[in-house]
């Protein structure tokens, strides 16, 4: 416990350094261009789509019209752009994730090392192949996992539970074998997921729910129309920065336990043992060698 807490304070003190400030910037404009461009292109016909499909549904008509019955407005035009926004923000969040553990995680995993573990052997027990394979796959269980969760979400508090539960998992899953990628060989990194793999699970679910926070202002440029432009890129760097600290919490609290784990077993490797003394008759123990094991007898009175 006082390894997941003290890499935590770490974590945040590193998240402040204009270094990593700067290095949040990359992914951002990657993302917010992505963002941005396919907006720009998809974003009318998905409102049209979905405005559609809300006319066509006779639930949708009823609660509609019930709602302006009371003076509360077109419903309908409040819905279809909330409703176009938590579809996409599952894939922007996913894919924030992937562009952060490609191009900030390795820049920020050798930052804590270099400061905190310079003498820590790098043994490459996970190649850059791996690595994508590895979140390749990680990503494709929780994007289906999101999908098969999807009518869940109409059970209100599930959809505030269920989404932040699989980002977070696939945040475990990602960030915690990056960190170790390059220090730590396969039988290392899996005694570490092993011994931790709840305080890690625990890091991934932290991280998953406070990167559900900028969903509201990602939500809330479907709003306000004119802010737009200007929010989407503040929820994206808000997201960047979400997983930057992420990646930072899972670097200090991985190194960590290789580093104990190695001198652990470094101790257990130098601790003499002493041989089995009650078989004399073994051949690999002489019994010249034997006799040092041996007490002497008590002086008789």
């Amino acid at each position: 416990m006082n390894l997941l807490f003290d890499s935590f304070w770490r974590a945040l003190t590193y998240g402040l350094k204009p270094r990593v400030i700067l290095l949040s910037f990359l992914p951002l404009l990657l993302m917010t261009g992505l963002a941005l461009g396919v907006g720009n292109f998809y974003w009318d016909s998905l409102l049209a789509s979905v405005r559609l499909w809300l006319e066509s549904s006779t639930l949708m008509g009823s609660m509609t019209g019930w709602m302006q019955s009371f003076g509360m407005g077109d419903l309908k035009a409040v819905l279809a752009p909330l409703i176009v926004i938590f579809a996409v923000t599952p894939l922007i969040v996913v894919l924030s994730l992937m562009v952060v553990s490609l191009l900030m995680t390795p820049a920020l995993t050798s930052l804590v090392a270099k400061n905190r573990f310079p003498s820590l052997e790098r043994k490459r027990g996970g190649s850059l192949l791996a690595s994508l394979w590895w979140s390749l796959v990680s990503t494709l269980l929780a994007l289906v996992a999101l999908v098969v969760s999807v009518p869940l979400w109409l059970i209100p508090p599930l959809i505030l539970i269920l989404p932040p539960l699989i980002w977070g998992w696939l945040t475990y899953r990602v960030m915690a074998f990056d960190a170790l990628a390059e220090h730590a060989n396969t039988e290392e990194r899996r005694e570490i997921f092993r011994r931790h793999r709840i305080s890690l699970l625990g890091i991934g679910l932290f991280c998953g729910y406070l990167g559900a926070a900028p969903s509201l202002i990602w939500a809330s440029g479907a709003l306000l129309v004119a802010a737009f432009v200007v929010l989407v890129p503040l929820a994206i760097w808000l997201y960047t920065m979400v997983f930057a600290f992420a990646s930072l919490w899972f670097a200090h609290f991985c190194l960590a336990a290789l580093h104990l784990l190695r001198e652990e077993r470094a101790r257990a490797a130098a601790a003499p043992t002493p041989p089995d003394v009650l078989n004399l008759d073994s051949p690999t123990l002489p019994l010249s060698d034997a006799s040092k094991y041996l007490k002497p007898p008590p002086p008789q009175p």
